[in-house]
């Protein structure tokens, strides 16, 4: 079966703005898309994605009935949606506002206006997650390796999963916070670790710092995916020896590569 291009793409719009709708729906057009679905509101929009299985949804953050939070949350629990592709297009800048969107595992979150070439990336981003194909590693078979995932977001925990998976990863156990992770690595061989920031008990830069100076296996790879923007925060999580950093959302090509550089 071809590879999914981006011309193939099915995309629901949820926008209240006439005059919003317009101008996404062109840039969709001009970007070679052509079957594009337009709804309003929110309600609408958990009765339709059932029924058409778009490959992606976008959305703006306020709308006549939710959020896009809302929006995405409710997919996020719905099994037959839960692993659709989301996309935020909004003014919001509020970072406690939109971290939920992006615990929840979007392929982008754009301003408006946005850069065409932004919205081609995050387009080329969900073909990542549509399009599975196994990580190539030199050195070790890729569904031998064993991942601990860590995160106390359980949406964020399910699509780094989902990624992975994707990836050809099948061996992967999951921690709400470092504390936990800690007790599962001293009990077991994980080739990997991919930590989330910002979590109770014991934060990813506790974890970091423990695996690097006070383990058995100091050498173990460790990426973390983080919506954290606090460079002095970044800073110290780079110092305490992290293989690698990715942000929230993250491009599924991104992680693919970075992967591949710290696990060969």
């Amino acid at each position: 079966m071809d590879k999914l291009q981006i011309s193939d793409l099915s995309i629901i719009l949820v926008e209240p703005s006439s005059t919003q709708r317009k101008l996404i729906v062109n840039e969709l057009d001009d970007a070679g898309i052509m079957e594009i679905e337009a709804i309003e509101n929110g309600t609408l929009a958990l009765e339709r994605i059932p029924l058409v299985h778009p490959n992606l949804v976008i959305s703006s953050m306020y709308l006549p009935d939710m959020t896009g939070t809302e929006l995405v949350t409710s997919m996020r629990n719905a099994d037959i949606i839960k692993d659709t592709p989301f996309m935020l297009i909004s003014s919001e800048k509020n970072f406690k506002r939109l971290d939920p969107i992006r615990q929840a595992g979007v392929v982008a979150i754009l301003p408006k206006p946005f850069n065409r070439d932004d919205l081609l990336r995050a387009l080329t981003s969900t073909l990542e997650f549509t399009h599975s194909e196994d990580l190539q590693l030199s050195n070790q078979d890729i569904s031998e390796l064993n991942v601990l995932v860590v995160d106390d977001s359980r949406m964020a925990r399910r699509h780094i999963q989902r990624v992975l998976a994707d990836m050809g990863i099948e061996k992967m156990t999951t921690a709400e916070n470092g504390r936990e992770a800690v007790e599962l690595f001293e009990k077991e061989s994980f080739q990997l670790i991919v930590t989330d920031l910002n979590m109770p008990e014991m934060d990813g830069n506790q974890l970091v710092d423990y695996i690097r100076t006070k383990s058995s296996k100091p050498d173990t790879p460790i990426l973390m995916v983080t919506s954290e923007n606090n460079n002095a925060r970044l800073s110290n999580v780079e110092q305490a020896g992290v293989s690698a950093i990715c942000d929230k959302p993250f491009e599924p090509l991104d992680v693919r590569e970075t992967l591949t550089r710290i696990l060969q």
